[in-house]
């Protein structure tokens, strides 16, 4: 059955407008970006009011709670040991045989936590700040930072390279990451951006047609914190985020700031 001429006009309006779209000049030029995530490796030391949390539930857990296999055994061990001082009255255990108490397994294990000793929680990089170390801030988050040419200035920014007709913009985070990290394992979550930056460019260089840029951001959390066998191929740091006012910039000079939005 032939479609309603009516119905083909239509169609022929929507392909004209969209192919007339295609090709449209975009006043903002668009970026992907990767916010590249070191997480923490231990906790964070706990404040005052933690800690007072923290013993107050242990007392409460420690007096509503039954005694574990080897405290029953300890204690009816000790049952024992007095009943044979009290009478003089050996058990028929096997000579020669030889019994291990639990408080000979008590000793034995303080022996062991005697000779354990924690890693520390300041290591050698946080003592140099060696910021291009991920061995460092190891109870927080560490978001790796590359330096890139915009213009005719040199800035510390996360990954980004500009989006390419026929790509996602995931695809466009992920060539980020391939355009400054070989060897890398890391996971993108998701396929929609966490959030999205804009900015003006500098009135000296700024057209109806070339107005700004928009700038994509995806979460990636590194997988591997063995870097040996990758490659970055930029200058880098690996800051956390009370760091990062001292490395970006909201805009190149001259350029305007129009602002963020995020979902963090």
């Amino acid at each position: 059955m032939a479609a309603p001429v009516g119905c083909l006009a239509g169609w022929g309006r929507w392909v004209s407008s969209s192919s007339s779209a295609a090709v449209t000049p975009r006043p903002w030029r668009l970026f992907g970006a990767l916010c590249l995530l070191r997480l923490p490796r231990i906790t964070q030391p706990l404040c005052r009011e933690e800690e007072e949390m923290a013993a107050l539930m242990g007392q409460i857990e420690l007096e509503k709670s039954r005694y574990s296999d080897h405290e029953v055994r300890k204690l009816e061990e000790e049952e024992q040991l007095r009943r044979r001082k009290e009478s003089s009255y050996d058990d028929d255990e096997a000579p020669g045989k030889t019994v291990i108490m639990a408080q000979d397994l008590e000793d034995k294990w303080e022996q062991k936590l005697l000779q354990f000793s924690p890693a520390p929680r300041v290591t050698d990089a946080d003592k140099k700040d060696d910021r291009t170390s991920l061995n460092r801030k190891l109870d927080s988050n560490l978001m790796l930072l590359v330096k890139q040419k915009i213009g005719n200035q040199e800035l510390w920014l996360l990954p980004q390279v500009e989006w390419q007709p026929g790509e996602t913009m995931r695809n466009t985070a992920e060539r980020a990451m391939a355009t400054f990290l070989d060897h890398i394992q890391a996971k993108i979550l998701g396929n929609a951006p966490y959030g999205i930056y804009k900015y003006k460019f500098p009135r000296a260089i700024r057209t109806e047609d070339n107005v700004g840029a928009k700038v994509f951001f995806y979460k990636a959390f590194l997988q591997s914190s063995d870097l040996s066998q990758a490659e970055l191929k930029k200058d880098y740091l690996w800051v956390t985020k009370d760091e990062l006012g001292a490395y970006l910039n909201c805009a190149p000079a001259g350029g305007e700031d129009v602002g963020c939005d995020s979902e963090e």
